[in-house]
């Protein structure tokens, strides 16, 4: 597929991060998805349970993804503060951990989807949301646990 550096017309932009309590920890993913004037038109959260950040940031990418694939966008700007994630999917970097692998080749196929797409790396400060969203759903997972222990 055609990769772009540009914002999508008729696309998303989609901001993905994954966190992890440990490496491995319990873990999780966030996605915020804005259309082409900037308006948020989706925040998302998913617990992964235990997996290592790179699991986390792959799983939150697919999340985002996912979501994109069923608004049915045509292409797909992916902004990421994981280097190691951008470079693997953009094929600068190999992708050794036969784990990542799998996530990797997934994430492939679901790019396949769209028309255009492109992914960049962006500092942390700029991903905040996404940060906020991948812990939020640790924390709830976390509260939920506590409020309803086993017997």
């Amino acid at each position: 597929m055609d990769q772009v550096n540009s914002k999508p017309k008729g696309g998303l932009v989609i901001y993905t991060d994954g966190c992890s309590r440990g490496n491995p920890g319990e873990g999780g993913g966030g996605a915020v998805l804005k259309d082409d004037r900037g308006e948020t038109v989706a925040r998302l959260t998913e617990f992964l349970g235990l997996v290592t950040n790179n699991v986390a940031e792959y799983r939150a990418l697919m999340l985002g993804l996912r979501e994109a694939i069923l608004r049915g966008a045509p292409e797909v700007s992916i902004f990421v503060d994981s280097e190691l994630i951008a470079h693997q999917i953009n094929g600068v970097y190999r992708v050794r951990d036969e784990r990542l692998k799998a996530l990797h080749d997934q994430v492939r196929e679901m790019l396949r989807q769209f028309r255009r797409w492109s992914i960049t790396v962006i500092p942390r400060e700029a991903n905040r949301e996404a940060d906020r969203l991948a812990r939020q759903a640790v924390r709830e997972r976390a509260a939920q646990v506590v409020a309803d222990p086993m017997p």
